[in-house]
């Protein structure tokens, strides 16, 4: 077994091992979501952790991990009758991000049951983590489902199985952590709100720890036993610190005060529902334990909301998560009045009590037991993207001078978001889970059953019974088991939705710059991400104007950076709308061969306009009948305004071979079904393909 690299040599990141380390003595704060860039040490904090916790005493041969002196009396392996118990380290399980429900919560042991013909219940990593660390690695890319269920399970400290003729619940408490780089997509708001505590981690600008940091991992790589030794009589004292503040967490009273404090600072942060005040409530409480008092002060509080609201202040998906620091000192103060104790006694405890001496005075700074907020590299709600600063603006100083009011504008902000209909793909489909199109899935409604094809994933139990029974004679049969062969198994087919990749082709050409139309169109793009961002998709983003087009970001799973890149978008220039489908095409292309199951959704927003060349016209004609002969689905926006209306979207999505729909009729309240015909426009496609349309 390699040696995990030691806690306490973690440098910096102290909001990161303080956050750790309140839910190692209580799970019951409800786990750590860590976001952050790549390379800052999430994992490596996780995994060191679990070194940490306490062993566990347990039931001998429970597969639950039952504690020997309160066994579950629910416990499917029970009852269990008074005796000793074994002594065993607190098991770290890792949930992959390709794992399926059955390996999660656990199934009907079917083996056992067609060999046997019992009911006989498989556990699943829930009740391996019991008592224990789950450790969920770029928990924002796990499937939405798998995410409900695990965090279902670590409010209630219990997960409940009702599936394939199996009824079982068994304790599953565990301390849940899960890590994620916001630049691959964001978690769900709802989802956000069922982490106790968020962190945000990034690499520090501080020469002297970058140096300390790489000074202190070579030494690791070298010999990491004699690392670890190092850093042993360390890890012992935050072990059996640990072990001090789970003992005192009992008696930590919370008083009206500090309670009064908690309310008030969520009601100012007008953060939703109540778990956000139940959650600082026991980190307060466990913050007072870890420093070795029995009141809840201000202080607690304060650190409480620094670590439990940032991710619950978010309105809208595109948000950055952070805190108002001033305000939340005012409100603190105004309902404050004092250390938010009782006042007696409190005063000599109430002293910052210093963590564990930092065996290098030149590393980490304050311990990890320091309450106190960190020193902050930037400003939390700073954009970490490099792409989010405006890019310079692209000249045509080359070309004939632009048409008027095609000239170079700045950017223009976007206009209010609204509530989209749904763009769907036609068919059915089979790429990742997500909530647009209708797709076969590992998950949904069972539609039916099979042959497999290769190994078997979903055992459909009534179509693989049916099909084995009338052979049963034959087989000779004797006794309960049923005798099943290879050929009688059937796979369940279900059928659920898809996200798909939308990839959105925007003109900010000159054209579209005039009388102010690009804060509408901004606005009107803007709501489609905001329905991507929901609907799981990835996203892409090219752009064109002036001789050329641009990926202005790739096809990505961070709706977020699409949104930041949209807002910096200057207009201007000529119409090259011929380049920008074909950049669309080429990254269409690369974008199968990397994901095949994903299907695509083209989104051009335009107003039609093709300049540049006496054959632009023919030439966006020609590039989008590429797109419909490849039967790509599409959608296009148009933007075209004035009393006077050209139409020429409407005949651009006629060569796409999808559908046109205005600015006004792309809201959900003013049309129904934008894509409902498109697989009726692909039927029509080849024939006005095959006859073209003169330029």
């Amino acid at each position: 077994m390699s040696t995990p690299y030691p806690f306490t040599a973690i440098v910096g990141q102290d909001d990161l091992r303080l956050a750790l380390l309140l839910n190692a003595v209580s799970p019951a704060v409800g786990g750590v979501l860590v976001r952050g860039e790549k390379g800052t040490a999430k994992s490596t904090a996780v995994r060191a952790l679990s070194v940490l916790i306490p062993e566990v005493s347990v039931v001998v041969g429970c597969r639950f991990s039952c504690d020997p002196g309160a066994p579950d009396p629910a416990c499917p392996d029970g009852p269990h009758e008074g005796g000793g118990g074994a002594a065993r380290p607190a098991r770290m399980v890792e949930l992959p991000v390709g794992a399926s429900e059955d390996r999660l919560v656990g199934a009907l042991d079917i083996e056992r049951a067609l060999a046997e013909g019992v009911k006989a219940f498989e556990p699943g990593l829930l009740a391996d983590a019991h008592r224990g660390v789950l450790y969920v690695d770029e928990v924002n890319l796990l499937h939405d489902h798998l995410v409900d269920l695990l965090l279902d399970a670590a409010a209630m400290g219990a997960s409940y199985v009702e599936r394939e003729g199996v009824s079982v619940r068994h304790a599953s408490r565990f301390l849940l952590v899960g890590t994620m780089n916001p630049e691959e997509g964001e978690l769900r708001p709802q989802l956000l709100d069922r982490f106790g505590l968020t962190v945000e981690v990034a690499a520090s600008r501080e020469p002297d720890l970058r140096v300390e940091v790489v000074r202190r991992r070579l030494a690791y790589d070298d010999d990491p036993a004699a690392f670890a030794a190092r850093w042993a009589e360390e890890e012992n004292g935050l072990r059996a610190r640990i072990v001090a503040a789970r003992a005192l967490l009992p008696e930590v009273r919370l008083g009206d005060a500090a309670l009064r404090q908690i309310a008030a600072t969520c009601a100012a942060f007008e953060v939703d529902g109540m778990r956000a005040d139940i959650v600082m409530a026991r980190t307060a409480t466990t913050l007072a334990a870890w420093a070795g008092r029995t009141v809840v002060l201000a202080e607690d509080v304060r650190q409480a909301a620094l670590l439990a609201l940032p991710h619950r202040r978010r309105r809208n998906p595109f948000d950055a998560p952070g805190l108002d620091e001033e305000k939340l000192d005012d409100t603190l103060e105004e309902f404050g009045g004092g250390d938010g104790g009782d006042g007696e006694g409190d005063r000599d405890d109430s002293p910052d009590d210093e963590p564990d001496d930092d065996p290098e005075p030149d590393g980490p700074g304050d311990g990890p037991g320091d309450g106190g907020p960190p020193p902050q590299d930037g400003p939390p709600d700073a954009p970490r993207d490099s792409s989010a600063r405006p890019e310079p603006a692209e000249s045509d100083e080359a070309g004939p001078p632009p048409a008027p009011g095609g000239g170079e504008r700045s950017a223009e902000r976007s206009a209010e978001p609204f509530r989209t209909k749904v763009l769907s793909v036609p068919g059915l489909g089979g790429g990742a889970a997500g909530r647009r199109s209708r797709a076969r899935t590992d998950h949904g409604r069972t539609t039916g059953a099979r042959r497999p094809r290769g190994t078997l994933t979903k055992l459909h139990l009534a179509a693989t019974v049916h099909a084995a029974a009338p052979h049963q004679r034959a087989r000779g049969r004797s006794g309960q088991g049923l005798v099943v062969r290879r050929d009688d198994l059937r796979q369940a087919t279900r059928e659920g939705r898809e996200g798909n990749l939308v990839l959105f082709v925007v003109d900010a050409s000159g054209s579209m710059a005039a009388r102010r139309r690009m804060s509408a169109v901004k606005g009107a793009v803007l709501s489609l991400l905001l329905d991507a961002y929901q609907r799981r998709d990835k996203v892409g983003l090219i752009t064109f104007r002036g001789r050329e087009a641009t990926v202005a970001l790739p096809p990505t799973s961070s709706v977020d950076a699409a949104a930041v890149r949209l807002e910096t978008l200057p207009t201007g220039g000529r119409t090259p709308l011929s380049a920008g489908l074909m950049k669309a095409h080429d990254v269409l292309r690369v974008e199968r061969m990397r994901d095949p199951a994903r299907r695509p959704l083209l989104v051009v927003v335009t107003d039609g306009r093709a300049t540049g060349g006496p054959d632009a016209v023919a030439l966006g004609g020609r590039a989008a009948r590429l797109h419909a002969a490849e039967g790509t689905a599409s959608v296009v926006v148009d933007c075209e305004s004035g009393p006077v209306r050209l139409g020429l979207a409407a005949a651009l999505a006629g060569d796409l071979g999808g559908t046109a729909v205005t600015l006004d009729e792309l809201r959900a309240e003013s049309v129904a079904g934008l894509v409902r015909d498109v697989q009726g426009a692909y039927r029509d496609a080849g024939s006005r393909g095959s006859r073209g349309r003169a330029a």
